[in-house]
């Protein structure tokens, strides 16, 4: 591989032009993909064959009033004052004329379901009532039937007792169908009790909420439905009145890039302004990164029309193609600054740096791609999907950087070096001290298992209206329902109860009674309403509003506790669905894949830490590191997005449940980083132990060769990812801190600090490998050492470059 990547450095060079119109055009083909091909990005996340997915196509099939998706519409004074009549009357007007948009099935109107709330709870009262005087009634008829039969005794005639009988039958008659009727408001008056706490209109008056039910399930719902709603509401607003838009209606696209992103990425030209003090130099990798992130994310968005994407997925990719673009192409073109300061000839230095440095770029990118695309065994489609697009931002990171980087090093010639740089000295290293070696892993042990001891209490979710921006119409829609209505409501659940034989009439409204009493005594449910019945009467749906928000851990046991009645007496099965059930299922289907997929991951990088460094101790202690790494990060996640520490620093208002999925994305991720860094440090030492260093001694040169580039390499990715905490979006917020958190323990702590001292202390023994295992291995030379030695250096400028003046 080293020779090969030597001849196409070489060969980049010499036909530089050639190279970078090449990769104009395949950047210009992957934005035509992306704009004649391209879909819409689902801002839903969604895993098929969930328990709630196998609800909700049932609640579809059979009761389809209630299948569709929807969103809520808060209106609301701003002064906090009642509403008026004549705001009400606009309202209502304002949703009809909504409920007749394309894409939109129904609305409900607030202040109209309220009036008819109330007037059958006034039908109900006085039916009471009625029942109360009718069976006064009867008992005074039946009074005087019976003071008729003493007074009478046995000397009444046939005719008296005929008549008398008559009447008894009568008042008996009546009697039934008084209880028969009272039966049947004791059931309604039951119903409604059982549903009370549920309003549309605040106590206060000034707040009302109606819900728009799409056509299709709430995945389906295009981007177009929702502005169509937006605009219609907002164009038809009442004066006076404010309109908010919760998650399901005005969930949009997140940004790829804001000015978060850009000062990440100014952050990162500084660094390498610094490190090469040359602007061109500096500019080069940046150029890079930028065009693997062109190619990589338009390319992976023209698939987007074949398959369902989820909106994030872009900006993973943007995020891994700018930091490892940047890492890479640094890689190569420190090699040849150094190379040229030692006398090589021009492009025979492109040709070598591509054969070594581009070597271990090759190698370090294979293991990120492993890491992202072993993400499909997962089985979670979106997040196999997510892995695949990442990996191919790397994949053509790679690929630039192994030849656009040699072609543009051969553009801008020997202007890499400003005239004050010099060839390195190599100045007397001496190994560390035993006793600076155990103080420094005890105490970062210490500090590593400290920091990590939050992520004992992670919880997964996804999230919802109160994790965004506080600005957001989401957010505010959100509280809204919160303070007025309880932070229930904005998490309610669908039971579906599946009945052994229909029942209709009477039967159909004692069994909600019974059901909804059964489901209303479970704990922290503070209402339940029925929302209909399917048309063979064996199907009956229910809306269940919990007493928490729909994040909370109260409401993912209650999800539990219903899910764990069925089946109830009579043979009746539940089920449950809704956003908040959702959300709950696909968390803990992440979760269950975890540790999977981090066995998967510790079983490849010992693997391929035994290939590249023919030893065992020194593949252990690396995963034993990523390992301490990866769970230090997160406790830092769920201490910053959990637990809320730090909060006004990484503006994280309303702390919640860890995104669900982050802890598998992290893994894939810091995993592939955590060994470029153990392979840019560790190689080092390996290559001084083989050239006669005392392995201790070997550790030192290692760390000195290797740490100016591996820490100018994390400060990028740092910057990079970090430029992505201050994102609009959730989502993107803690993707951003989890993977410049991961990199910055990772490469400082454990990598430049924690392995160095660990190998210190093995000593030889950190290289030991069994003799038969070494004879079967085949020689993995990343560092290109074989191609050094089969092209001695020419230590003269090369014929097609001008001479210059030594820069020394």
């Amino acid at each position: 591989m080293a020779e090969l990547l030597y001849r196409l450095g070489r060969f980049c060079a010499r036909r530089a032009g050639v190279v970078l119109a090449s990769w104009l055009v395949v950047l210009g083909l992957a934005v035509t993909g992306y704009f004649v091909a391209r879909g819409e990005l689902s801002p839903v996340v969604d895993i098929p064959g969930t328990e709630t997915a196998k609800v909700s196509d049932r609640l579809g099939e059979r009761l389809p009033v209630a299948a569709g998706g929807n969103g809520k519409i808060v209106f609301h004074s701003p002064d906090g004052a009642p509403l008026t009549d004549s705001q009400k009357a606009a309202i209502s007007t304002l949703l009809a004329s909504t409920a007749k948009l394309e894409g939109v099935a129904s609305t409900t109107d607030p202040f109209a379901i309220s009036q008819q709330i109330n007037d059958r709870r006034a039908q109900v009262a006085d039916g009471l009532k009625q029942i109360e005087a009718g069976r006064a009634q009867i008992n005074e008829g039946q009074q005087k039937i019976n003071g008729a039969r003493a007074l009478l005794g046995d000397g009444a005639d046939a005719a008296t007792r005929a008549t008398l009988d008559e009447q008894q039958a009568l008042i008996n008659e009546n009697r039934r169908e008084l209880e028969t009727q009272a039966e049947k408001l004791s059931l309604g008056q039951r119903l409604l009790t059982m549903s009370s706490p549920i309003r549309q209109v605040s106590v206060d008056g000034s707040t009302a909420v109606a819900q728009v039910r799409f056509t299709v399930p709430q995945l389906d719902v295009t981007p177009e439905t929702k502005e169509r709603v937006v605009s219609h509401v907002d164009a038809g607003l009442p004066a006076g009145v404010e309109v908010e838009y919760s998650n399901e209606i005005t969930q949009g696209l997140p940004e790829i890039v804001g000015i978060g992103e850009v000062i990440g990425l100014v952050i990162a030209a500084i660094t390498l302004l610094v490190m090469l003090r040359t602007l061109i130099g500096a500019a080069l990798p940046i150029l890079s990164a930028l065009a693997g992130v062109g190619i990589g994310v338009t390319a992976s968005l023209a698939l987007s029309g074949v398959v369902e994407m989820l909106s994030i997925t872009p900006v993973l990719g943007v995020m891994l193609g700018l930091a490892v673009g940047i890492d890479y192409s640094l890689f190569i073109l420190n090699r040849h600054r150094r190379q040229l300061l030692e006398g090589v000839d021009f492009h025979e230095s492109i040709g070598l740096a591509n054969g070594t440095s581009g070597n271990a770029v090759v190698f370090a990118g294979s293991t990120v791609l492993v890491a992202l695309l072993a993400l499909n065994i997962t089985g979670i489609p979106f997040l196999g999907l997510m892995g695949t697009v990442a990996a191919i931002c790397v994949a053509v990171a790679v690929l630039l950087a192994v030849t656009l980087t040699p072609a543009l090093l051969a553009l801008i010639g020997r202007r890499v070096l400003n005239r004050k740089a010099h060839a390195v000295s190599h100045a007397l290293v001496k190994p560390m001290s035993t006793a600076r070696a155990v103080v420094t892993v005890l105490a970062l042990l210490v500090a590593l298992v400290t920091v990590a001891i939050p992520a004992m209490s992670m919880r997964l979710g996804l999230p919802d209206g109160s994790s965004e921006a506080q600005d957001s119409t989401q957010y505010q829609a959100y509280k809204l329902i919160e303070d007025r209505f309880g932070a229930g409501v904005n998490g309610s659940l669908v039971v579906v109860a599946d009945l052994p034989a229909p029942v209709t009439g009477d039967a159909q409204q004692a069994e909600q009674v019974r059901i909804g009493n059964l489901l209303l005594a479970q704990n922290n449910v503070t209402a339940v309403a029925p929302i209909g019945a399917s048309e063979d009467g064996r199907t009956l749906g229910f809306q269940i509003i919990p007493t928490t928000g729909p994040t909370s851990a109260e409401t993912e046991q209650l999800v539990h506790d219903l899910r764990g009645l069925s089946p109830v007496s009579g043979d009746v099965t539940l089920g449950v669905a809704g956003s908040a059930s959702g959300n709950i299922d696909i968390s803990e289907k992440l979760d269950d894949v975890l540790p999977l997929y981090l066995g998967l991951v510790i079983g490849i990088s010992l693997i391929i830490m035994i290939f590249v460094f023919r030893s065992i101790l020194v593949p252990v202690t690396a995963t034993l590191g990523f390992v301490l790494s990866l769970f230090a990060t997160f406790g830092g996640v769920t201490a910053i997005f959990q637990w809320g520490w730090l909060s006004t620093v990484f503006g994280i208002h309303d702390p919640g449940p860890v995104l669900s999925f982050l802890p598998t994305i992290l893994i894939g991720i810091l995993f592939g980083l955590a060994m470029d860094y153990q392979l840019f440090l560790v190689s080092g030492m390996r290559e001084a132990y083989a050239h006669g260093a005392p392995a201790r001694l070997a550790v030192q040169q290692g760390v000195h060769a290797g740490r100016t580039v591996v820490t100018a390499a994390a400060i990028i990715m740092i910057s990079v990812f970090g430029g992505f905490i201050f994102s609009n979006t959730a989502m993107i917020r803690s993707l951003g801190f989890g993977l410049a958190f991961g990199v910055l323990v990772d490469a400082f702590l454990v990598r430049m600090l924690l392995i160095p001292a660990v190998m210190h202390l093995l000593g030889r023994s950190a290289w030991w490998i069994p003799r038969w295992l070494d004879r079967i291995l085949p020689n993995v030379d990343v560092e290109g050492a074989a191609l050094e030695r089969a092209h001695p250096v020419a230590h003269h400028p090369s014929h097609s470059e001008p001479a210059e003046p030594a820069l020394r």
